[in-house]
């Protein structure tokens, strides 16, 4: 759930915090959970929607840009390279709509199955395919430009 709670806000602070309020939430509205529902289910849709309130919340206020974390480098060509790879992996998810955001979590890094994300998402099987197709396309998209940057780089630096 941390994962699921990370990818839909970028940061472990504003994770730890969307997770605590979905448990706060989950647990005053114990009396709304169907029986024979998936327990983490529910709790994935009432984070959600707590995040969805959040950034429409938010929409009205913002007045600026989001912030973004670079990582700090370290000496080494493969540590850096490495790093600049999980840097472009990292921004072609962040750059990913929050519905996509949100399939690829639950499939892919919680281990979920398509049933179990749709119902998590309250979406159609169909629907978590298609956009879990789109998320991975998306990020192989953006992963090819920056392997075809770096290729232009290393031309013109003789590398």
């Amino acid at each position: 759930m941390r994962r699921f709670a990370a990818a839909l806000v970028g940061s472990r602070d504003g994770a730890e915090d969307l997770l605590q309020t979905a448990i706060e939430k989950a647990m005053r509205n114990a009396g709304t959970f169907e029986t024979g529902r998936r327990l983490d289910s529910w709790v994935y849709k009432i984070m959600q929607n707590t995040w969805l309130d959040s950034r429409r919340a938010e929409a009205k206020r913002l007045t600026g840009e989001g912030e973004t974390l670079d990582p700090p480098y370290e000496d080494g060509r493969n540590i850096i390279e490495a790093r600049d790879d999980l840097r472009q992996a990292s921004t072609a998810f962040a750059r990913l709509p929050g519905d996509q955001r949100a399939v690829l979590t639950l499939v892919v890094l919680d281990g979920l199955s398509y049933k179990e994300a749709a119902e998590a998402l309250n979406v159609p099987i169909g629907t978590v395919m298609s956009r879990l197709g789109r998320a991975r396309a998306s990020i192989a998209a953006s992963l090819r430009q920056g392997a075809r940057l770096d290729s232009v780089w290393e031309r013109r630096n003789g590398e």
